[in-house]
């Protein structure tokens, strides 16, 4: 997997994840997600388009990771996801905790509203 942030204005991350999120490549979500945490308020637009799978180690960071963000004043959406990911983020009841978005213009829009 291949992790990079693009910053959008100040406030918004977007995390553009490529590849396999898997056990194996857990640890480099978890620095990345570190890195972001590490702000005043995190505000994260996590990018799956280019993700093609994901496993229980994977969504347990994200899990994680919200509840840092929630305490810090922050959120963190997901956008992008293909059909697999979308299917597997319903079926773990990930989207009554997560907003997801179809594209990443459209979670950025929602956090301006």
């Amino acid at each position: 997997m291949q992790a990079s942030v693009t910053d959008h204005r100040s406030d918004i991350a977007v995390l553009h994840l490529r590849g396999e999120l898997d056990a194996d490549t857990a640890a480099q979500l978890h620095r990345t997600l570190a890195d972001l945490l590490d702000r005043p308020v995190p505000r994260i637009v996590v990018d799956l388009s280019d993700l093609k799978f994901c496993d229980s180690v994977g969504l347990s960071a994200f899990i994680t990771c919200k509840q840092v963000i929630t305490a810090r004043g922050g959120w963190l959406s997901f956008a992008g996801a293909n059909p697999f990911l979308s299917q597997l983020m319903e079926t773990v009841g990930l989207s009554r905790y997560f907003a997801i978005f179809p594209e990443v213009d459209d979670a950025i829009a929602a956090a301006q509203l």
